[in-house]
């Protein structure tokens, strides 16, 4: 019947893998770690997932900084004044609409009606699936974080659209929020900070130039 091994003796071990010297480059390194959950150093397993999570890291900065560098046009803001739906249509229009229902508390509506519009696109039934209990959970159930101002009948309607989920069934919650934003949100938009310090940088950005 084999040993059974101390607690001892196990740190021993566990100490002597950390410790261990360095493998040649492109050496593949022994798996000596017999517990990957531990979350030690020298383990393949969390070597892989840690230049995984670089990676990632790298890709989202690198979108974040794309992101910034691009500032939208006089005629791209102007326009945003002219048509709710056109300045939805913008990443930049949106991104300064979101700061500003940021500001009143109100982002949850914009991010919901988002995750709407992202679901529709969806064909495939597993991911219709999960995206539309996500979104449910986040959003739509009591018990959510996020904040959403559904009527009542709205919600009941989802309720029992969950048993068979569908890429369509938020549209009549999408659509009251649009409505809400348009008409409540949006106007104070144009007349706020965001928008009228935006408009006038652009302005003189067109006059230095």
């Amino acid at each position: 019947m084999p040993r059974s091994v101390s607690g001892v003796e196990m740190r021993k071990r566990q100490a002597a893998h950390i410790e261990a010297p360095p493998q040649a480059p492109g050496q593949p390194r022994p798996n000596t770690c017999c517990l990957c959950w531990c979350g030690c150093c020298k383990c393949l397993w969390n070597e892989d997932r840690m230049e995984r999570s670089e990676r990632q890291t790298c890709t989202k900065m690198d979108s974040i900084e794309a992101a910034e560098e691009q500032h939208p046009s006089l005629d791209e803001v102007l326009s945003w004044a002219r048509s709710f739906e056109m300045m939805l249509r913008s990443l930049e229009g949106r991104e300064v609409f979101r700061e500003f229902l940021r500001s009143e508390y109100s982002e949850d509506n914009l991010l919901f009606w988002l995750a709407c519009e992202e679901l529709k696109k969806e064909t495939n039934p597993s991911v219709v699936d999960e995206k539309a209990r996500i979104i449910y959970e986040d959003y739509v159930s009591i018990l959510s974080p996020k904040e959403v101002s559904l009527d009542s009948r709205v919600r009941e309607g989802i309720n029992q659209s969950l048993a068979e989920p569908s890429n369509l069934m938020y549209e009549e919650a999408q659509l009251q929020i649009y409505t809400l934003m348009h008409r409540d949100s949006f106007p104070r938009f144009l007349n706020s900070s965001v928008y009228r310090d935006l408009l006038a940088s652009r302005r003189r950005t067109c006059l230095d130039t």
